[in-house]
């Protein structure tokens, strides 16, 4: 994609993260946590075979099938309206595993619970092992998922690649801006996952939210790797308070027709987790998160703290060229890189983004790291953003005002 602006790159972002992680002992938690192979040795010649073909994505001449011991995970997803032939299209996300774990899911709960100080004895021990279970069942490289959306219409979705994910763009029959329609995926009696998906169809104008959800909408303690062992693995998962009230009060005054987009520097490991959290306290809307750390726990510390602006951008781009005309409301945090995320979207899309709102984070989560809350961060990040458009908060509710103001002005 051509973009003619100028980048402001290296913009703190980075130098905070390094010095989050330093200050924090990142490394040191992320040496002492297993790393598991995601291609562990094929027990059969043809299975050897399946996966060197599986380097050739979607070209593969030889996708396997789902199988009754397979887990397949449909991603909820967003349809628009192709500019070149008006026609609806999304892009479906799918990821494919084995029921089984070829390493010692034992070692992997052991680790964490010694992360978090957790006893075995700890009533909640089981809970660790249920929702680690994602990071190390062994992945499907090459498979290939058949599904049927509206209950009409055929999908093959894949191959994917060598990391068990496929991304595929289809098109699709007419339908009403606004619609959710669900597909489900054709699988054999014993395949488990998250078999049925939503695709939201978005009309090319109107409001749009983009969201990150570590510690924007959710409490994840990006700046602490023991925080984040914690909240991911084991405690209740919480909302930043005021932020359900606040997302509802958008919605109300943008319209259920509008779509929103939850990006997350979080790994896919963590979608059926984020995805329940996200039913259960905010509207609905696409969750994208980062294709890496599979089979990886250190790797799910390294995606939330590192190379989390560009990956933001680089999304973000893409949800411009599939509604380049929607006006976009961007919300973050002050933890990771959102700012300088933002920043640069707005500069190399004027007019685009409407309104950015930055919930500054002043909990236990950015101790030691006073520089994320500094008004000079600020500023550089959103240097040639109006200021009128950019704005730093710490109760939700100073936000609901610039958002009515922003929605009246535009009308």
């Amino acid at each position: 994609m051509a973009t003619h602006y100028t980048h402001y790159r290296h913009t703190g972002a980075v130098d905070i993260q390094k010095r989050t992680r330093q200050e924090r002992r990142f490394d040191e938690i992320e040496h002492d946590l297993p790393n598991f192979s995601p291609f562990t040795s094929a027990p059969t010649p043809t299975d050897r075979v399946l996966q060197l073909f599986s380097y050739l994505g979607k070209k593969n001449p030889f996708p396997r099938s789902i199988t009754n011991e397979d887990t397949l995970w449909l991603l909820d997803n967003t349809a628009y309206r192709n500019e070149s032939t008006g026609k609806w299209e999304a892009e479906f996300v799918s990821a494919a595993f084995s029921q089984h774990s070829s390493c010692a899911v034992i070692d992997a709960v052991s680790a964490i619970a010694g992360k978090i100080d957790l006893d075995s004895n700890d009533p909640n021990y089981p809970t660790i092992e249920e929702r680690i279970r994602p990071f190390v069942q062994d992945i499907k490289p090459g498979a290939q998922a058949k599904a049927l959306q509206g209950g009409k219409t055929s999908l093959k979705l894949g191959p994917g690649g060598r990391n068990g994910i496929s991304n595929d763009v289809k098109s699709l029959p007419e339908n009403k801006g606004g619609s959710l329609v669900p597909t489900s995926a054709e699988v054999p009696k014993g395949a488990n996952g998250i078999l049925e998906m939503k695709t939201f169809y978005a009309d090319p104008e109107g409001w749009g939210i983009i969201s990150d959800i570590d510690d924007t909408i959710k409490i994840t303690q990006t700046s602490d790797p023991i925080g984040i062992l914690r909240t991911t693995f084991l405690d209740t998962p919480a909302v930043c308070p005021g932020m359900p009230e606040l997302y509802r009060f958008i919605q109300s005054l943008i319209q259920k027709s509008s779509p929103w987009f939850y990006l997350s520097a979080s790994p896919y490991n963590l979608y059926g987790f984020l995805r329940d959290f996200r039913e259960k306290n905010y509207p609905h809307g696409t969750i994208i998160l980062r294709d890496a750390s599979w089979m990886s726990l250190p790797g799910l510390l390294t995606t939330l703290t590192l190379g989390t602006e560009d990956y933001k951008i680089d999304r973000m781009e893409k949800i411009h060229s599939w509604l380049p005309k929607r006006k976009m409301i961007c919300i973050g945090d002050s933890t990771q890189s959102d700012p300088e995320a933002y920043g640069e979207i707005y500069r190399a899309y004027p007019g685009w983004v409407k309104v950015i709102l930055i919930r500054k984070v002043e909990d236990i989560a950015a101790i030691g790291i006073e520089a994320k809350n500094e008004p000079e961060r600020f500023e550089k990040a959103f240097k040639d953003v109006p200021r009128n458009v950019w704005h730093v908060f710490s109760d939700p509710v100073e936000c609901r005002k610039i958002i009515q103001d922003a929605v009246s002005n535009s009308s």
